[in-house]
């Protein structure tokens, strides 16, 4: 009865040890990838915009808190516009007074004008008189110096008004300038995305280039790994890849391929092992699918760790473990 009882229950325990045996066989062979497959540990990366300001001025007004969802065009601060706005009116009343610069001037070449062709009917009756010998010859030189005054005095006023439309067009340009500064003194922004930092803060004087925020371009997420020299050779801009975050391990996010450097270096300590930081590796950037982003906008969350996995040989399927992509989503 004890042997059969020992018997029995060594089988039991062989059976255990074949199963677990088995199990972990399983596991191992289910996270090992085919070698048409790369992948590299990351973080998920934004490109984040500086919002600044183009000259300096008091911040007026900011509309965004930090964590704010804000879209492309929308006025995220003003700054302090009432000295733009006096030069504004002392440019156009330049403008103004060299319009009637011009108008003046003009009228002048009208006299001049007219005093031209008097005198050149006073010169050629003058000549004909003194061919005839009716005249003697210094009244001829009289009209003579006449004529040339009235034409030298008509010259004289068309650059006049050559010069007073010169004015009006750098009053003008003026005017132009002032406006560009204020228009430039509203801050919108120039993505769709979400307030990263507020920098400023309403009532401040921000010098010229001053940063008031930061947006980050969601629509621009990606992660970045490092692959070896054998396996970033087989990469091309444009390969399909596959994101899984440490928070969703279930899900496989399609991404692709945007970047490939062209110089190898070690990779971060952060990141792989005192072994493979010994080895030349070449930065690859991993960008998730817009239209995904698109879908999940408000729910992007920046620095999530994970892995990006890049498929090497497109005319491989993925792994079971890389095809559970985000519902309804169609590549």
């Amino acid at each position: 009865m004890n042997n059969k009882l020992k018997s029995f229950l060594y089988i039991i325990i062989v059976f255990v040890i074949v199963s677990g045996l088995y199990l972990i066989y399983k596991d191992i062979n289910k996270t090992e990838l085919p070698e048409e497959f790369a992948f590299g540990n990351g973080r998920l990366e934004t490109t984040q915009v500086d919002i600044t300001t183009k000259l300096s001025g008091r911040l007026l007004e900011i509309n965004v808190e930090e964590g704010d969802i804000v879209q492309k065009g929308q006025i995220l601060a003003k700054l302090d516009t009432n000295e733009l706005e006096a030069k504004l009116k002392q440019a156009k009343a330049y403008v103004e007074q060299a319009i009637q610069e011009e108008t003046y001037a003009k009228a002048i070449v009208e006299q001049r004008e007219s005093e031209l062709s008097l005198a050149k009917i006073n010169y050629d009756r003058t000549l004909k008189l003194y061919k005839n010998k009716s005249l003697p010859l210094i009244n001829l030189q009289n009209d003579e110096t006449t004529l040339k005054t009235a034409k030298a005095a008509l010259l004289a006023a068309k650059a006049q008004v050559v010069n007073a439309q010169a004015s009006i067009n750098a009053a003008k340009a003026q005017v132009e300038t002032i406006q560009v500064n204020i228009d430039e003194s509203v801050l919108y922004s120039p993505i769709k995305g979400r307030v990263l930092y507020k920098i400023a803060q309403t009532g401040e004087v921000i010098a010229n280039g001053g940063k008031v925020l930061v947006v980050l371009d969601l629509m621009n997420t990606y992660m970045t790994i490092f692959l070896p020299t054998a396996q970033a050779g087989l990469v091309d801009i444009g390969s399909k890849a596959r994101i899984i975050l440490d928070a969703i391990p279930d899900i496989a996010i399609p991404s692709y391929v945007t970047f490939v450097s062209p110089l190898a270096q070690f990779t971060p300590k952060e990141i792989e092992t005192q072994s493979e930081r010994e080895k030349l590796m070449f930065r690859i950037k991993v960008r998730i699918d817009s239209s995904l982003l698109e879908k999940y906008f408000e729910k992007i969350k920046t620095g999530l760790p994970g892995i990006a996995y890049v498929r090497l040989d497109n005319s491989k399927p993925w792994p079971e473990e890389l095809s559970h992509l985000p519902k309804n989503f169609k590549e």
